[in-house]
């Protein structure tokens, strides 16, 4: 079994808003064949709190819009250092830096097949590293 059709599009469009908010390595999953509940996972993160809702919600803006998709969940806005939006057929984690090296979701689903991404999107990979290096090293939280 593969993600469907309806479901690498809504990935797409979840990466490109994220990208174009300036998140941090997206990357996304096809969770098919090992999850019976989600065909991907889409994951980003940001350097800050702020930054993370403002992912999580032009994400969700844009799916409602482009696409006619809204979240049957939201989760984790109160701390805004880990948001999650269930969309059925895809769920998007936008963590802050310090929760996706903690947490290390990739480990889990790095058996999985990527799905390719816009370019936008595959621009983001190691810029949390990158932040990181400039900010000498420390993700501390800047909201």
């Amino acid at each position: 079994m593969t993600a469907t059709d309806r479901s690498i599009e809504l990935i797409n469009a979840a990466a490109q808003a994220a990208a174009d908010r300036l998140a941090h390595d997206i990357i996304a999953y096809d969770v098919s064949d090992v999850l019976s509940i989600t065909d991907a996972f889409l994951l980003a993160s940001a350097p800050n709190d702020r930054q993370v809702k403002s992912i999580v919600d032009e994400i969700e803006e844009r799916l409602q819009k482009e696409l006619g998709a809204k979240p049957v969940r939201r989760e984790g806005d109160r701390d805004a250092r880990w948001i999650l939006l269930d969309y059925v057929d895809i769920v998007i984690h936008v963590q802050h830096s310090e929760e996706r090296v903690f947490y290390a979701l990739e480990r889990l689903w790095k058996d999985c097949p990527e799905i390719a991404l816009p370019e936008d999107a595959v621009k983001t990979r190691g810029k949390a590293e990158e932040h990181a290096q400039l900010n000498g090293g420390t993700e501390g939280d800047q909201s």
